[in-house]
């Protein structure tokens, strides 16, 4: 596609612009954080959606529906079950007076919960923000033939970096809407035109492909459907923009248009990903690129450039929505407190800084990306919907659970990658045992709890 440069480009220097010019709106830090507090249902749906369909859809999913065919189609289904919880909760949490995730836990629980949620969120976003930068480099290979792979990644990041800078939320949200329908137009567009060129006859899908259970039993479905799932739940990145929404029925509103959302366009990324199995000339060189190479091999140039700058587009939004959390829990809930723009601005500058060392460790995307998800979810979503639903929870129960959630999850991991966990329990994926020993430390903790000590 001779034209994919100046599109892309396009694409990047609108999203800049946009950001300066709401640059000048920023005058605190609910603005840069919150926008304000006056999103509307139509652009925070958009922003939802767009915040959720990044690198581990469009990459992540078709790596996986790439290796194990139709059961791909079954992978949103935990995404989408999430955000049928958080329409419940969304206004619950807009209710609250509270500007990020550790601060609604600190309300509830006391500091320890704060400091740990901070942790959690630094640990498992800078991770999520580093595979972000690999994911527009991929893009930008195809593009820049003749550049290294590490010039483009330190370039992509950049980019996100500055982007993310400039005004914070509310420059993130309204790219957000723009590239959520333009994307919605290619996906939808591509998958009608790759199921009207498929040819059953001349491009027959491998019995494998066609089973319902992908080869996975149902210890590998759990490992690869629990960890988004929980991650949906607690997702501090979601928890910000129901924050901001205008009211707690917008903020429900929203979350209900974005369920509507994720179940269209995560099914048009599995179709193309399936379709790309048989349509491809060559295989690529990493599956998780599937969606990529449709664009550039096999869709007219129209759709493969609407495809290609989007998903750009998409991979900037998510990361400079991950790197706008990490910024103001650093300065938000592992500082006084108090911030200011400009303190945020520089925090921006160094967790995009230090997000690029995990940029050059792991080529893959489905698992560092389930990886980090556990992290998370397996830490901080137990304590959060305690939270929400049922606050009188002891502090200590809360606390307990999420070091025993978030130490599980790092120690079973070094333990399957040494090598000391094999045979049976080689097979389970930290997210199930983190998540366990969270839930059974909360209870023990709970109910042994002196009725003294006991929170009314």
């Amino acid at each position: 596609m001779a034209y994919a440069l100046p599109v892309v480009v396009f694409f990047l220097l609108a999203m800049a612009g946009v950001g300066l010019w709401h640059a000048r709106r920023v005058r605190s830090t609910e603005d840069f954080a919150l926008a304000g507090r006056r999103f509307a249902a139509p652009v925070l749906t958009g922003t939802l959606v767009a915040t959720w369909i990044g690198t581990g859809s469009l990459f992540g999913n078709a790596e996986f529906t790439y290796l194990n065919g139709v059961a791909g189609f079954l992978l949103p289904l935990s995404g989408i079950a999430g955000m049928l919880v958080l329409a419940r909760l969304a206004p619950r949490v807009r209710e609250l007076p509270a500007s990020s995730v550790p601060q609604i836990l600190d309300r509830r629980f006391g500091p320890p919960a704060r400091v740990l949620g901070a942790l959690a969120i630094l640990v498992a976003y800078l991770v999520i923000v580093s595979y972000q930068y690999r994911a527009g480099a991929a893009v930008a290979e195809r593009i820049f033939p003749g550049i290294e792979p590490a010039e483009l990644r330190i370039g992509f990041a950049v980019f996100v970096i500055l982007y993310t800078a400039l005004a914070g939320l509310i420059s993130v949200a309204w790219t957000d809407v723009v590239n959520g329908i333009v994307l919605a137009t290619g996906l939808l567009v591509g998958l009608a035109l790759a199921w009207n060129g498929w040819d059953p006859e001349l491009q027959p899908f491998a019995p494998g492909l066609l089973q319902p259970s992908g080869g996975l039993g149902p210890v590998g479905w759990i490992n690869v459907m629990l960890p988004p799932f929980l991650l949906m739940l607690g997702d501090a990145n979601l928890y910000q923009r129901f924050m901001a929404a205008g009211s707690p029925r917008t903020a429900r509103r929203a979350a209900m248009g974005a369920f509507v959302g994720l179940l269209v366009l995560e099914s048009a990324i599995i179709g193309i990903a399936f379709f790309s199995r048989v349509m491809l000339p060559e295989a690529p060189a990493n599956a998780g690129h599937a969606i990529v190479e449709m664009a550039f091999a096999v869709f007219p140039p129209v759709v493969g450039l609407l495809l290609v700058a989007t998903t750009v587009a998409v991979v900037v939004s998510t990361a400079d929505s991950y790197l706008l959390v990490c910024a103001t829990t650093a300065s938000m809930d592992l500082g006084r407190g108090t911030t200011t723009p400009a303190r945020q601005r520089v925090l921006v500058v160094l967790f995009g800084l230090f997000a690029l060392m995990p940029a050059f460790l792991w080529e893959e995307f489905l698992s560092v990306a389930l990886y980090a998800y556990t992290l998370y979810g397996a830490s901080l979503a137990p304590a959060l919907l305690a939270a929400l639903l049922r606050p009188a929870t002891s502090p200590r129960a809360v606390v307990g659970g999420m070091v025993g959630g978030l130490g599980t999850a790092i120690v079973w991991k070094v333990l399957l990658d040494t090598g000391v966990l094999s045979g049976a329990w080689g097979g389970w994926d930290p997210v199930l045992p983190a998540l366990a020993v969270n839930l059974a430390a909360m209870v023990v903790l709970e109910f042994t709890e002196r009725p003294g000590k006991r929170r009314p």
